[in-house]
């Protein structure tokens, strides 16, 4: 069939579900949603839709799969590994405006919300309770829970609390055919296998998640934030592996280096110890009285790393001010280049300081200036790799400089993807990474759910294995 033909059949059902100011296919209109935070990557879908409703989202989808028409869900289009770049011949299913919180019920410790729901609003809705949602990736002000769900986000207190799949407690999400599901409930305890496990993470391979029940915690009672500094990059990532190894379990452990902690100075004014080649940044939570005897043991440890300077917040505005440039960092890097990727891996908090300084010689090797931020608590790296896209080749040379890095957690033991997940950008590692005995078991049941392959469309697997339809 002629493509002009099909794309008018395509315009004209969508047409029929949305208004004209919510179904956008004019060139003018997609070019907002070319890309996604990995903006290295850009493709022009046949349409956009801005949903309001589930019911609308789930008519999308059941359109989708009688035109064979792929899709992609979008939320803010904060993913930093391609996940929601569009597929050229598909359609957008923007989610922003579904953005209900359905409920909050303090008894169960529970908040039902739709998928467009920023996740910091979970958090909000949830402090007249004293309650708040633990996840919180360093986009939380922007990101939306459905896409937390599609790459089982983490942030600065996934070591004390885990990722998005521990807060996940039920799902109700529609299948790449149209069928709607419910998964999980509203209990801690599940019985049968793990599907909101399986869903959480799956990247939009297995449909789109249109309301999610998230578990709440009671807010800590006590804070104790600590700064310390150091003279090598590689030091402050021994120290994260001797605060481990005193037996303490702080709430976050995060690493920033000199090129991280001049931009995020500059960008919020965070008093951060300029002349440090690494940053450690310590907080405990819980209550007052163990916070206190814990962060005195704490305060022994760093003494012990060979910190220069080691300073606690003096208050909560001192606090959130810390906190504040540790998650402006990757924006604020913006401010000394035009143009960075990003990547995630993963390495053993055992060998921290050997990863760091790897990528130092890495960066030495490549002439290209690489920013550290990253969640030391769990071994999972940001390296910031900074370059001009308008510099011929300088966009292939850190391409490359990120490969070897990916490559390296994958020797060290470690995993190409600690909470971005692999997108479009890292699924040729994903080969390096698993055996093809694993990657036919994900292949078989990824088709199982979607054989027409309609939903996210060439993400997460290798070319040659998309290529066998």
């Amino acid at each position: 069939m002629d493509a002009t033909v099909e794309n008018t059949a395509l315009i004209k059902s969508l047409s029929e579900i949305y208004p004209p100011t919510r179904l956008l296919y004019k060139p003018a209109q997609l070019a907002p949603y070319e890309s996604d935070a990995l903006t290295s990557f850009s493709a022009r879908p046949q349409a956009v839709v801005l949903v309001e409703t589930q019911d609308e989202a789930i008519e999308t989808v059941r359109l989708c799969h009688r035109l064979v028409v792929p899709f992609v869900a979008r939320g803010s289009g904060t993913s930093l590994s391609g996940g929601s770049l569009p597929i050229p011949d598909g359609v957008v299913i923007a989610l922003n405006r579904l953005n209900r919180i359905i409920k909050v019920d303090p008894d169960q410790r529970i908040a039902v919300v739709e998928a467009g729901v920023i996740n910091i609003d979970v958090s909000r809705s949830a402090s007249i309770h004293d309650l708040y949602y633990a996840p919180d990736p360093s986009s939380q002000l922007i990101c939306t829970i459905g896409g937390n769900l599609a790459f089982n986000s983490g942030g600065a207190h996934c070591l004390k609390y885990g990722m998005t799949s521990n807060h996940v407690l039920g799902l109700k999400a529609v299948l790449p055919d149209g069928e709607v599901v419910w998964l999980g409930g509203e209990s801690l305890e599940s019985v049968g296998p793990d599907l909101v496990g399986l869903f959480v993470g799956s990247e939009g391979l297995f449909g789109i998640a249109l309301e999610a029940t998230l578990r709440l915690l009671p807010k800590p009672e006590a804070y104790r934030t600590m700064l310390a500094a150091y003279h090598s990059l590689e030091a402050a990532g021994q120290a994260v592996a001797m605060v481990v190894a005193s037996g303490l379990l702080p709430g976050a452990i995060e690493i920033m280096d000199k090129l991280a902690i001049q931009a995020a100075e500059a960008a919020v004014k965070a008093n951060y110890p300029l002349d440090a080649a690494g940053l450690l940044i310590v907080e405990l939570e819980g209550e007052a009285g163990i916070v206190d005897a814990e962060f005195d043991i704490l305060l022994e440890v760093i003494q012990e790393s060979g910190a220069y300077e080691v300073r606690s917040a003096e208050d909560e505005v001192d606090r959130q001010r810390i906190w504040k440039g540790r998650k402006s960092a990757f924006s604020a890097v913006g401010r000394l280049s035009p143009d960075y990727i990003v990547q995630d891996g993963v390495v053993p908090r055992g060998r921290l300081g050997e990863a760091l300084s790897r990528i130092q010689d890495l960066s030495q090797n490549y002439n290209l200036r690489v920013a550290n931020v990253f969640h030391a608590g769990d071994g999972n790296l940001h390296p910031l790799i900074l370059f001009d896209g308008r510099e011929p080749g300088a966009l292939e040379r850190a391409e490359k400089l990120a490969g070897e890095i990916l490559e390296m957690c994958i020797e060290f033991g470690g995993s190409i993807t600690g909470e971005h997940g692999i997108g479009i950008e890292k699924r040729e590692y994903l080969s390096k990474m698993f055996t093809k005995t694993d990657l036919n078991s994900m292949l078989a049941l990824q088709r199982q759910i979607d054989p027409q392959r309609i939903s996210n469309r060439g993400k997460m697997f290798p070319e040659a294995l998309e290529l066998r339809g």
